[in-house]
């Protein structure tokens, strides 16, 4: 028997391709590669944010991030991005505040001037209000209202200034006197009644034109004539309801201090100025009384002279 032909067994293996240029794992790297920029600008762009005390705190917190969520974070290192792991943040006493960048008296000066302009801003609101309340006392007043000409208010660095000026056929005094005129009375009472309601000091002054005092040589001159003039409107401004206590300064100027220095002889350099000091100038002029103080010899021989009463009259 003829041994039968066995035919060889073909196995045909089909390699299979995973995509060549169509598939997708480069993708996955890519987005991978993506996110994790995205995630590096983004911590650079908080690191560049913060301030060095919130650095601190977050240096803090991963050294020992238990320490932090369950007892808070130490003092200097607060900050309300902490706080977030939960919770009150209970080592955080009443008063305290996160520290701040740089030189802690520089602040502490900056923050004094800021603090000292607001007020000054505040004090100068004030003062335009008290400005805007005078105009419209004399708007309401009839009879005031006829002499607004001669009443000129203005902001000036010591605060607001009220001026009573002559006019040509219409002066405030009478010629060569200190007696006021009924008018005047009248703007004096009703300027008196409105500072009342001020708690700022008043410095009154009185002003003459360069026209000699025609009895000047008997040794009364246009400086004793406005020192008068200047009383005689103190005396009205009290008689209007003003406390006597507000006025810190009353004195007269003669022509030292014209308004119109062309025509020194121009009959509104004729005035009466009141200012309503603002704090800075008030300040000033105390300091200014304060050394002005009798000296240790003057004071010593006052003490003599004291002495020597008290004996004459024993």
């Amino acid at each position: 028997m003829a041994e039968e032909k066995i035919a060889p067994i073909i196995v045909k293996k089909i390699k299979k391709s995973s995509g060549g240029h169509h598939g997708g794992a480069w993708k996955i790297a890519y987005a991978d590669f993506v996110t994790a920029m995205m995630a590096f600008f983004l911590l650079m762009w908080l690191l560049g944010s913060t301030s060095k005390a919130q650095k601190e705190g977050i240096s803090e917190y991963f050294k020992t991030p238990l320490k932090v969520v369950l007892m808070g974070p130490s003092v200097g290192a607060s900050d309300s991005a902490l706080k977030n792991t939960g919770g009150k943040d209970v080592t955080l006493k009443q008063g305290q505040v996160k520290p701040v960048d740089g030189d802690p008296g520089r602040n502490k000066m900056i923050k004094e001037k800021e603090l000292k302009e607001m007020l000054k801003q505040a004090e100068k609101a004030k003062l335009e209000q008290l400005k805007t309340k005078i105009e419209q006392a004399i708007d309401d007043n009839p009879e005031l209202k006829q002499f607004k000409s001669q009443l000129k208010l203005d902001m000036t660095s010591e605060g607001l200034r009220i001026q009573i000026i002559d006019e040509q056929n219409r002066p405030m005094f009478e010629n060569a006197r200190a007696d006021l005129q009924p008018y005047a009375k009248k703007i004096l009472h009703e300027i008196g009644k409105t500072l009342n309601g001020v708690e700022n000091k008043i410095s009154l002054s009185g002003h003459t034109d360069a026209t000699p005092y025609a009895h000047g040589e008997q040794g009364y001159s246009n400086w004793e004539l406005s020192a008068d003039r200047a009383n005689s409107s103190r005396r009205e401004l009290i008689a209007g309801g003003m406390d006597e206590a507000k006025l810190v300064r009353v004195l007269g100027l003669g022509s030292a201090t014209l308004m119109d220095k062309e025509n020194p002889f121009n009959p509104i350099n004729r005035r009466i100025s009141l200012i309503v000091m603002n704090k800075e100038a008030e300040e000033e002029l105390l300091r200014d009384n304060e050394q002005v103080s009798i000296s240790e010899h003057d004071q010593s021989e006052v003490e003599a002279l004291k002495a020597k009463q008290g004996a004459a009259q024993q």
